[in-house]
């Protein structure tokens, strides 16, 4: 199996897995389970100062969005930070630190957007023994009506002010975790470098309601009649969570700054996504509480075979496809593919004709037996008919050959007349064989 040891800014961990600052890491207990399960770290839930006290509602706190298999695609809550005393937090840090010295155990904090507040609060938490804090500018309800959580996050200015005072009165690195809810992420990272920060982790949730109760006409989750709005995250949130990680990968004023990847990460293969992307660890949440803390086992076996499988070591794949993102405009329009049709996986049900022919670009004909094939000569390898297929693999993109060039355009076209005989033809290839 493949090392999976985690150096991430010098906090270190069996693996790169930790769980995100969320309800699973809100008290000891359910951190020894998360520790005893096999979870390389956890982001404390996060803990305020000892000001105006957290009241959580006693009613619904979770909205939901599900599949039409009643899979869980996303979790839109309502919950604010810990409203446990923090003296018992700190006292839990410190004894559980104690038990798992080779776990890593780092701290979330809010507290208001004040130098004295965060010294204060920075004094009382180092003698835990925790290796780290994570400076939460992402909470998107509750908290930001106070003026902290994004509040702070939307204000470049607020984040390099902030980060420069965990910085002067803490020896511990420092995460400065961003918010989703901003036109450019790249923002605040850049004034998260410039604060001083050792690494940023993203995304904390998005702005969202997620359902409306159409008999109390109120927001779900719906309290006494009334409803608001929450942070969304889950399955649902991953492509957001690898572009905003992408940018700041290989934006110039960010590249090389470290990155803990949160959004969706459900199975090992989403991580190695994030990883690939810029991403020096994970950080979970949605997955543990809809699968349980044991979801870690796969992850860690899963990421374990793909990296041996491609005789990797963990640091070869992080930021590996970060080259290969690039803006539209430095696409190649020379590449010409086409949709391929596998008789023998094809099941008949005719969604990629009425797709294409209703929405797209009428290239996939139907005879009379209900037999489908692509004209090439209208498919634009849009891409639509592989991702409405229910049949893995069934449509695939095929790269056609170099051809001519169309005098209209001055672009090359794919050499369709040679197309039947060509060996990326995957027909040919099976006649080959």
């Amino acid at each position: 199996m493949a090392d999976l040891s985690s150096n991430f800014i010098g906090i270190k961990s069996p693996n790169p897995f930790w769980l995100a600052s969320a309800p699973p890491t809100d008290k000891e207990y359910n951190v020894r389970r998360a520790f005893q399960a096999g979870w390389g770290g956890v982001v404390w839930k996060t803990l305020g100062s000892e000001g105006p006290p957290v009241v959580n509602v006693n009613g619904p706190r979770y909205g939901a969005i599900w599949g039409a298999d009643r899979r869980l695609l996303g979790l839109n809550n309502i919950e604010l930070i810990t409203d446990r005393p923090l003296e018992v937090n700190l006292r839990e840090i410190k004894q559980v630190k104690r038990d798992y010295p080779d776990r890593a155990l780092v701290i979330s904090l809010m507290v208001p957007c004040d130098e004295d507040s965060w010294r204060e609060i920075l004094k009382q938490i180092e003698d835990t023994g925790a290796d780290g804090v994570e400076l939460n500018f992402g909470c998107p309800h509750g908290m930001a009506e106070r003026g902290m959580g994004s509040a702070v996050g939307q204000v470049p200015e607020y984040i390099e002010m902030v980060t420069r005072w965990v910085k002067k009165y803490s020896r511990m690195p420092c995460i400065v975790k961003l918010t989703p809810n901003i036109t450019d992420v790249r923002r605040p990272a850049e004034a998260a470098r410039r604060g001083g920060a050792d690494a940023v982790s993203l995304i904390n949730t998005i702005n969202s309601i997620t359902s409306v109760d159409l008999d109390g006409f109120a927001p779900e989750p719906t309290i006494d009649g009334k409803g608001s709005h929450g942070g969304y995250c889950g399955p649902a949130v991953k492509p957001i969570a690898l572009n905003m990680v992408a940018e700041i990968a290989r934006s110039p004023e960010t590249r090389g700054l470290p990155i803990s990847g949160i959004g969706g990460i459900t199975t090992w293969r989403d991580a190695a996504e994030f990883m690939a992307l810029g991403a020096g660890n994970v950080q979970v949440c949605t997955a543990a509480m809809t699968y349980g803390f044991k979801v870690v086992q796969e992850m860690i076996s899963g990421l374990s075979q793909y990296l041996d499988d491609k005789g990797m070591a963990l640091d070869d794949l992080v930021g590996r496809a970060v080259p290969n993102v690039t803006d539209w405009q430095f696409l190649n329009l020379n590449y010409v593919a086409k949709a391929h049709i596998d008789q023998d996986l094809c099941i008949k049900c005719g969604r990629c004709f009425a797709a294409c022919e209703d929405t797209s670009h009428q290239a996939i004909a139907m005879s009379a037996d209900r037999v489908f094939s692509v004209k090439d000569e209208e498919c634009v390898a849009c891409n639509l008919c592989v991702n409405v297929c229910p049949v893995e693999s069934c449509i695939t993109m095929v790269q056609m050959p170099k051809g001519r060039t169309d005098p209209r355009t001055g672009r090359e076209v794919g050499d369709y007349a040679n197309w039947t005989t060509h060996p990326n033809n995957p027909a040919v290839g099976r006649a080959a064989e």
